[in-house]
């Protein structure tokens, strides 16, 4: 039996609708980094080219966001999560990651959907590079959680074995997200500050050689 592509409570829309917490940040790739720290063995700052020039993995995934639409078939361009986990050495006991954005923007990915072998930091979305509105010039793609757990404008990955919440988590949201569980608020009532974050679904994939990294595929 073919598991069903579209989670429960969802409806294909054609693209990606754009939210934001706040003005969206000015991005001087000179300038741009990416933290990474807390409770790992290695922690580090990147350059945007430093980055840039870890090994490469491209996708196409649907996207779930928690307001009820969902596209298919969006492909990205990035460094794989397991690479970044490669390179900073996670504590026994790490639990949890904190995404922050440039903006402000916080969220809690809990670190198992996190490690897992689709989630990636993307910098190339449908071919091109990030658009502003999509987070440019990095994003974090979490395929298992609704979309506001991919956090845009990237800065910052904090390693922690406790959990704090982020923006929309404080604020109401689930503190894990599961799109096929309907992981959308900790209460069965949406919270009163509930604004439209965003998502990336769970499913099948193929890993296969390319010129600049791998290609994961789902399905």
């Amino acid at each position: 039996m073919t598991e069903p592509r579209l989670p429960p409570g969802q409806r294909w829309v054609d693209r990606l609708v754009v939210y934001d917490v706040a003005a969206v940040p000015p991005a001087d790739p000179q300038e741009v980094s990416l933290r990474l720290f807390g409770d790992v063995d290695r922690p580090i700052d990147l350059s945007l080219v430093a980055f840039s020039r870890l090994p490469q993995v491209e996708a196409t995934c649907d996207l779930h966001c928690v307001t009820r639409w969902s596209v298919r078939d969006v492909h990205v361009t990035g460094v794989s999560a397991r690479t970044i986990l490669d390179l900073v050495r996670p504590k026994a006991g790490v639990a949890w990651v904190i995404a922050h954005g440039r903006e402000g923007y916080r969220t809690n990915v809990p670190y198992d959907h996190f490690a897992r072998e689709g989630t990636l930091l993307a910098l190339e979305m449908n071919g091109e590079p990030l658009a502003a509105e999509h987070g440019a010039p990095l994003r974090l793609v979490v395929p298992s959680l609704y979309l506001w757990k991919s956090a845009k404008y990237l800065s910052a990955l904090e390693f922690t074995s406790a959990m704090r919440r982020g923006t929309w988590e404080e604020a109401g949201y689930h503190d894990v997200g599961d799109p096929w569980r309907e992981e959308r608020f900790r209460t069965q009532i949406p919270p009163a500050r509930a604004l439209k974050p965003g998502a990336v679904s769970r499913g099948s994939f193929r890993v296969s050689p390319l010129a600049r990294g791998a290609r994961i595929c789902y399905r």
